[in-house]
């Protein structure tokens, strides 16, 4: 199998469908590709446009590494949209109470972040590896239950501070904030560090532990896995909480960075955004960056297409064909190396059994 038909191939193909097909929905729709194209990126460069792009970026870098951690163990965490809500919310009450110096704040509200989305991601996998329910059912009744948790605890009665119209959690202090880096007309979030780190770490498990060792061989068989002396359960568990942990950090750029307080209008849906990011960056923390990148351009460049009478959920099309022209380029090309594979195997056994008789012959 050669590399550079695994690695380039795949993404290259992507790309070639998504414009196409993104074009075609263009002509469809009465628009010129052409023009549309060349909008949307002349737009990154007005404003803060490009600053807000590397923003909405970081928050969707953290939901796909979260959704990634399930991947590689082949569980399929949809829980991540309930796991980041519910600790957004969790740590915000706790961070608009507290007070304390600077840096301990910072890092008190992103531990009680993390415990938060682990303790909300550990009902799933406890279900799963003592009862076998599918996580798939269970997380997705959790993001639904997660609404209700929200409204409850940002409630005037509870921890909701009432602001003209609009009802959140009490302010956080300037000690538990993270400071922006001043960029042109925009100001970057301070968490696109912690965010790299953090993707670090995950390349850093996976390829030069045992532990990503083990979560890898785990998810391509388990059956495997358990005749090698890994313990299934016990991987999907870790696996589980490891994801909610990350999770409960897709949230913290814009309330220590922005916001400051978590309102009931919160912005929603980066969990399943997370999905298809991951799914475009195949799990690998330098794709899921670009994958974050990408869709993040994508919805801020979107309003551009309103200046030439497009409408801007074109974009949301683009978004779909992009998802679905990286699962069929990657398809593509893994049968294609597969077929190759077999080629060559059924040529070296002929090789092979046609030297066997040759010799025969001789004898």
């Amino acid at each position: 199998m050669t590399s550079w038909r695994t690695k380039l191939l795949p993404p290259l193909l992507a790309i070639v469908f998504a414009v196409l097909l993104s074009a075609i929905a263009l002509i469809i729709s009465g628009a010129d590709p052409l023009n549309a194209y060349g909008t949307m990126i002349g737009q990154m460069f007005k404003g803060s446009t490009a600053v807000d792009t590397v923003n909405l970026a970081t928050v969707y870098y953290l939901s796909g590494l979260a959704v990634a951690i399930g991947f590689q163990m082949n569980l399929f965490n949809i829980g991540v949209e309930g796991q980041y809500r519910f600790a957004a919310v969790v740590a915000a009450i706790a961070g608009g109470a507290m007070k304390l110096p600077p840096v301990i704040h910072v890092l008190a509200i992103l531990v009680v972040a993390v415990v938060a989305g682990m303790a909300y991601a550990a009902v799933p996998a406890i279900l799963k590896v003592t009862r076998g329910v599918s996580e798939v059912i269970s997380t997705i009744m959790l993001n639904a239950i997660v609404a209700g948790i929200i409204a409850f605890l940002i409630n005037a009665d509870q921890f909701g501070v009432q602001t003209g119209n609009n009802i959140g959690t009490r302010v956080i202090e300037p000690s538990g904030r993270i400071p922006g880096i001043p960029l042109g007309s925009g100001t970057l979030f301070g968490f696109v560090i912690v965010a790299g780190v953090i993707g670090g770490a995950y390349w850093f498990m996976l390829n030069r532990t045992r532990f990503g060792f083990e979560l890898k061989a785990s998810g391509e068989s388990t059956t495997a896995a358990a005749a090698g002396g890994v313990n299934a359960k016990k991987m999907t568990l870790i696996a589980m909480l490891l994801s909610g942990a990350v999770a409960g950090m897709v949230a913290m750029p814009e309330l220590l960075g922005r916001d400051y307080s978590y309102g009931i209008t919160a912005t929603q849906m980066y969990g399943f955004t997370g999905i298809a990011v991951a799914l475009l960056g195949r799990n690998h923390p330098g794709g899921i960056a670009l994958g974050a990148l990408l869709w993040a351009f994508l919805d801020t460049s979107a309003v551009s297409l309103e200046q030439i009478n497009v409408s801007k959920e074109i974009a949301t099309i683009m978004q779909g064909i992009i998802v679905l022209s990286v699962v069929v380029a990657y398809e593509i090309v893994r049968r294609a190396d597969l077929a190759a594979e077999q080629r060559r195997v059924g040529r070296a056994l002929a090789g092979r059994k046609g030297s066997s008789v040759a010799e025969g012959g001789a004898v």
